[in-house]
C-alpha cells in the first residue's frame, strides 16, 4: 500500500510511461539513476534498456522488495537510502536522472544533482506541473527556480500527466521535464553560492521593479541597487522575473566587481 506520509503515487498511464522512456533516449551503455522507484513500474524498463540502474529509495519495505518483484535483474542497484542526502560522489560520469519525484522533494532533489560535483548528463523527471512550468519558463516569467535550473541546463516539458495517471490519483496535474544538462557549468563551484544569494536578494519582491526588490534583499538604498543595474546594462525598472540566465550572470559579475554590499554577505 502506498504510505501517506512519504506522499506516494505510483505510475499506472502506460502512455506517461512510454514518453519518459523515449525522452530518456536510452542506451545499453548508460548507467542510469532513478529516485523512488516504488514499485518499479518504470524501473523495470529501465533495466531493459539501460546499462545499469541505481534505484534509490527511501521506503524500507520497497526498496527490500524491488529486485524481487522485477525478477532480480542482475543490471540493477537498488539502494535503501534519502536521496537527499545520500552521497552522489560515487556516481559515473555521464549517467542519467530519470525519475517520477515526490512532490515534496522535487526541488530540492532537482537542484542537488544539478550542483553536485558529478552532474548527470540528462535529467527526465515528473514534477508538479507548476514546478515543471517554472523550470522551462522564459523570461518574462522567470523564477528564482527557473534561475537555479536554466543555470545548469535547458528543460522542456516533455508532456503532462493528469490525476488519473497515478495511483493513488494525487490532487495536483504533474508534467514530465527533460533538462539537457550542459557539458561546462556556467559557473564554477565555489561562484555558484554568492550568485544564488545574489539571485535570491533579486526575487526578494517578485512584483516590484528589479531596482526596488533588488535593494530590498541585499539592504541597500534602491539608489544603489539601481546603479549596480545600470552597470550590469539592465534598466533597473524591469521585474526580476523578466531577467534572463545570462543577464543574472552579467549582474553578478558587476556585483563581485563592487556592488553594494559586495564585501558583506555574499561572498
Amino acid at each position: 500500500m502506498p504510505r501517506q506520509a512519504l506522499a506516494q503515487h505510483f505510475l499506472a498511464d502506460r502512455g506517461v510511461l512510454r514518453r519518459i522512456i523515449e525522452a530518456a533516449d536510452l542506451s545499453p551503455g548508460d548507467a542510469v539513476v532513478e529516485v523512488g522507484p516504488g514499485r518499479g513500474v518504470l524501473t523495470r524498463e529501465l533495466a531493459r534498456r539501460a546499462g545499469h540502474v541505481t534505484a534509490v529509495e527511501i521506503d524500507p519495505i520497497l526498496a527490500a522488495a524491488l529486485p524481487s518483484i522485477l525478477g532480480n535483474p542482475s543490471n540493477l542497484t537498488v539502494v535503501h537510502a534519502d536521496a537527499r542526502t545520500a552521497d552522489l560522489g560515487v556516481l559515473p560520469p555521464g549517467y542519467k536522472v530519470v525519475a517520477n519525484l515526490p512532490y515534496y522533494a522535487a526541488n530540492p532533489l532537482v537542484r542537488r544533482f544539478l550542483e553536485a560535483p558529478v552532474k548527470p548528463r540528462l535529467m527526465v523527471v515528473t514534477v508538479q506541473k507548476e514546478v515543471a512550468q517554472a523550470m522551462a519558463a522564459p523570461p518574462g516569467r522567470m523564477t528564482l527556480l527557473s534561475v537555479a535550473v536554466q543555470l545548469y541546463g535547458a528543460p522542456s516539458v516533455v508532456c503532462v500527466a493528469p490525476p488519473g495517471a497515478f495511483r493513488p490519483p494525487p490532487k495536483v496535474e504533474s508534467a514530465v521535464v527533460r533538462i539537457d544538462v550542459f557539458p561546462s557549468p556556467k559557473l564554477g563551484p565555489d561562484q555558484a553560492p554568492r550568485f544564488f544569494k545574489l539571485a535570491q536578494a533579486g526575487f526578494a519582491a517578485p512584483r516590484k521593479q528589479l531596482r526596488n526588490s533588488l535593494a530590498l534583499g541585499l539592504s541597500t538604498p534602491p539608489g544603489e541597487a539601481g546603479g549596480l543595474l545600470d552597470r550590469a546594462g539592465i534598466e533597473p525598472s524591469r521585474r526580476p522575473g523578466t531577467l534572463s540566465v545570462d543577464e543574472w550572470l552579467k549582474l553578478y559579475l558587476v556585483y563581485c566587481d563592487g556592488g553594494p554590499g559586495a564585501r558583506g554577505g555574499l561572498r
